[in-house]
């Protein structure tokens, strides 16, 4: 359970959600003792919220009856771009998604109006986001770790598994996380290196928090520095390519990336765009689900990656 603030509003949660509840369930809920809950309660009568408190071997706590809290209202937008992140969050890999996420929107939808509520619902039930799936992962705690100590400027310990090298302990400030072409990337100061560096969460494993602190450059950019770490890994390939479409319509495909949508070069028959990939099978295997013609320029090795991913597509056919 994170800090005080946190626990007074996982009170009122419960409040609203069971009615009345004794001072044993929750202060075994929240992992504090009844005198902690007491003073938790003392903090809600003082924002304004109206509990009363009955004794006896029944008794507990309840919200004044006919209580509610002020109905959330969202634009359109807004509703759209909540209930979109919700169901992203699923798939970005996060430790124990399905039921946290499961859990914000069942709170949302309580503080919701009934016809934003209908909204919400209808665009979980028929809309769908697939982002393309990464490597398994060896820490299913890593990113919520690793987002902790982010934020905190806390250090961090880890054993990284290389290809090459096997298994290394690394200590790093955490700088960033950048989610991209279907894998999480920490960008950080390894102390072992004595320089930045970034690492791939999926061959990550063991991670702590350790009790150093750090101060991260204020104009640092996670996603920047990731892009030039892929130009100086000896398995990244540039990429060139035309797209046959108009400015508009590749913008809308290439949005998530900025470096990309903004990589764009006007000619006669589209669009010329030149970027890099660490992974042939991966990058053939977005071509094919782009809504548009294109034309691979360079590598060969795309090229190759691309016949083979089009002939077990056929294959499936057969």
């Amino acid at each position: 359970m994170s800090g005080p603030t946190t626990r007074v509003l996982t009170v009122l949660e419960l409040l609203q959600t069971h009615g009345q509840i004794g001072g044993a369930e929750l202060a075994e809920r929240l992992g504090v003792d009844r005198r902690t809950i007491r003073r938790y309660i003392t903090v809600l009568e003082e924002l304004g919220i109206p509990v009363m408190t009955e004794q006896g071997r029944y008794g507990g706590y309840r919200l004044v009856a006919g209580f509610k809290l002020p109905p959330m209202m969202f634009t359109d937008e807004e509703t759209l771009a909540v209930s979109l992140g919700l169901l992203a969050a699923r798939q970005l890999g996060l430790a124990d998604a399905a039921p946290a996420i499961a859990s914000v929107q069942a709170k949302l939808e309580r503080v919701m109006p009934a016809n934003l509520k209908k909204r919400v619902r209808g665009v979980s039930d028929t809309t769908r986001v697939i982002l393309p799936r990464g490597e398994p992962s060896l820490d299913d705690r890593a990113l919520q770790t690793l987002t902790v100590a982010t934020e905190a400027m806390r250090s961090v310990g880890f054993t990284y598994h290389s290809p090459d090298h096997g298994g290394i302990d690394r200590s790093v400030d955490p700088y960033g996380l950048v989610f991209r072409q279907g894998r999480w990337y920490l960008t950080g100061f390894c102390h072992l290196r004595q320089a930045m560096r970034s690492f791939r969460l999926d061959r990550i494993s063991h991670v702590h928090l350790l009790t150093a602190t750090f101060q991260r450059t204020p104009d640092f950019d996670a996603a920047d520095f990731l892009s030039e770490s892929f130009l100086s890994w000896g398995s990244t390939h540039e990429v060139s390519l035309v797209l046959h479409t108009d400015r508009e319509s590749a913008s809308a495909v290439f949005g998530f990336h900025s470096s990309c949508a903004e990589g764009f070069e006007q000619r006669e028959d589209g669009l010329l765009l030149t970027t890099q990939t660490d992974s042939f099978e991966w990058f053939s295997w977005w071509l094919a689900q782009l809504p548009f013609r294109f034309t691979i320029l360079k590598p060969d090795g795309l090229k190759d990656a691309l016949r083979e991913h089009a002939t077990r597509l056929l294959e499936c056919c057969e």
